[in-house]
Formats: structure tokens, sequence, C-alpha cells
């Protein structure tokens, strides 16, 4: 099975979801965002594969939110997604791509529904 995370190392929950990856599936492909940033149409393949709305996906911690007014509800989808596009952190994370499903993965937790199935003993 492939796995793709996009992976932050700063974050101790990306790095609890990349631990469990490694246990379960093996060396995922790492993806550290603020890094190598996902293009504008890789922000939208995930989002609708994940089925959320770029609201949901938006980091307000540690990031500029609040300096860029990103609460106010005039921002449409598509300027959100600019947004994370233009400025990476704001991306929640970690988001775990496989041939199961995409998810964000908070908590860390979500990863295992994506994973595969443990061997029977």
């Amino acid at each position: 099975m492939t796995v793709t995370i996009y992976h932050n190392p700063a974050c101790g929950t990306s790095r609890n979801t990349l631990a469990m990856i490694r246990e379960k599936a093996g060396e995922p492909e790492i993806v550290e965002y603020l890094k190598t940033p996902p293009s504008r149409e890789k922000l939208c393949e995930l989002l609708k594969a994940m089925g959320m709305k770029p609201r949901e996906l938006l980091r307000q911690k540690g990031t500029p939110y609040n300096e860029l007014g990103l609460g106010d509800p005039k921002w449409s989808d598509d300027r959100l997604i600019d947004f994370m596009a233009a400025h990476p952190v704001l991306i929640e994370r970690p988001i775990v791509v496989t041939n199961k499903g995409v998810r964000l993965c908070r908590p860390a937790e979500k990863v295992l529904e994506i994973l595969p199935a443990p061997a029977a003993p």
C-alpha cells in the first residue's frame, strides 16, 4: 500500500501519525508541506477527497490566520484555498493519503481508518 503524509516534523500530532503509519504500513512518502507546499490544484484534490470545505482545513494557531482576517465569512472557498496555497502554514496537518482514502488525522488515530487491517493471527 502506498501511503503519503503531508507532515510537519515540529507537530506532535503529525509525528504520532507518522509513527502509527510506520508501525502498521511501513515507510510512507513524507511530504514536508512547509518546505514543499502542495499546489492549489493538489489542495483542491485533497479537500474533495476528504469531503471537507476549505475553512475546515484552515489552521489558526501559530499562523497568520488572524492577521489576514480569515475568520471573516466574506472569504469564499476559492480565496481561502488561495491563502493556503500562498501560506502553507495555514494548512491543518497531518493529511494522509492511501488507496483506502484521505484523512486529516486529528486526532492521530484517524489514520487507522485508512491503513491496512492487521493480518489475522
